[in-house]
């Protein structure tokens, strides 16, 4: 059974927000608006951080793609009453949308921030309408929803490998925001394996995950920013 992790190589990120507008639409991602999102109520799985470092006028702008972490010990996770977020067997922190009873105790637990709440009923104008990915669910008013590591792609991807009677080969399954890189930053795959590109990438030097102190353990791994050497490549 695989266990799916991602690395992020931040020398190769620029920030273009390709990753985030793939997300959207990979995941029927609704947009809440200007109104809501002024009260802070945008929707969004994926968001790009942008840090300075240096002063002016030599300045350089570091851009960090922030996701879901899917965390071996997930501080969401024990704090549902309900059960609407487990950890899957596959290491993915799943979340079951028709659980979810709004109360937002995974959202305040998680020290990321990467969990959105559904505080009015989506509305798709009629020409969006058939744009909607067929594979996702239309979340409802008063649920909270977050990145899945597109958990459609990983299904998919294993049907079709199972159908052709042949093993799941590593970079068979991308998510959205993996494919739609134009740098290729974004890396997915089995981190028990360790020939794949993930568990390559995790051993660069260069490799530190965010927030460790806090003991969740995430499974994305982030490549430092302006070191070259070890494992990994830089651009």
């Amino acid at each position: 059974m695989a266990q799916w992790g991602m690395v992020i190589d931040l020398d190769r990120c620029n920030g273009c927000s390709a990753c985030v507008v793939a997300c959207a639409a990979e995941n029927n991602i609704p947009v809440a608006g200007e109104q809501e999102a002024a009260k802070g109520r945008a929707i969004s799985w994926l968001r790009i951080e942008r840090h300075l470092e240096g002063t002016w006028p030599d300045l350089n702008a570091r851009f960090i793609p922030v996701l879901c972490q899917h965390c071996d010990d997930a501080p969401c996770v024990p704090v549902c009453p309900v059960s609407a977020t487990y950890e899957q067997a596959e290491g993915l922190n799943a979340q079951v949308y028709a659980r979810c009873i709004g109360v937002r105790f995974c959202a305040n637990a998680c020290p990321y921030t990467v969990r959105s709440f559904n505080y009015s009923e989506p509305e798709w104008p009629a020409s969006y309408r058939n744009l909607l990915n067929p594979d996702v669910v239309v979340r409802e008013r008063g649920q909270i929803e977050k990145c899945t590591f597109c958990v459609q792609r990983i299904r998919r991807g294993k049907d079709a490998a199972r159908d052709a009677g042949l093993p799941l080969r590593d970079g068979d399954i991308q998510p959205a925001c993996a494919q739609s890189c134009p740098t290729q930053a974004i890396v997915f795959g089995d981190r028990d394996d360790p020939a794949s590109k993930v568990s390559v990438s995790a051993r660069d030097p260069r490799a530190f995950r965010l927030l460790e102190e806090y003991g969740a353990h995430p499974r994305v791994t982030y490549l430092r920013a302006g070191h070259r050497g070890g494992t990994g490549e830089s651009t």
